[in-house]
């Protein structure tokens, strides 16, 4: 049993402008906590679920964020938002992505995590 891959959600990321501001948002309507503050990230937690077992949410600081409209125009920024799953095996979770159906992204920005597509396109990070 030792040796079988595990992936479990770890957060939803979303970009903003202001990780903070939106954090304190959801903390207040869901009434969950904050943490992991720091300039470019900062997340929201249910405070009685086991860190790393229920995912949070992640607000990522983009000062190029464009907000979606909706309903979707083609004249108007898409929805986006990715999830971020965590890994016990990097890159036996990959190969399981790819014969799953996805796309490893051509750029990559850590050796701790791979960017991914879904086959519908919408990227997703496999975490260690």
């Amino acid at each position: 049993m030792g040796n079988e891959l595990e992936i479990n959600m770890y957060s939803i990321t979303l970009d903003c402008k202001e990780p903070l501001k939106l954090a304190k948002f959801y903390e207040a309507l869901l009434d969950w906590k904050i943490g992991n503050i720091d300039e470019e990230y900062v997340m929201v937690y249910n405070p009685e679920a086991e860190h790393g077992v229920y995912p949070g949410i992640l607000f990522q600081n983009n000062p190029d964020y464009v907000p979606p409209v909706w309903p979707s125009r083609p004249d108007a920024q898409l929805q986006m938002a990715h999830i971020d799953f965590t890994v016990n095996d990097l890159e036996r979770a990959v190969d399981h992505a790819v014969n799953c159906g996805a796309v490893i992204a051509e750029d990559q920005y850590s050796d701790d995590w791979r960017v991914m597509y879904d086959p519908a396109g919408h990227p997703f990070c496999l975490c260690l």
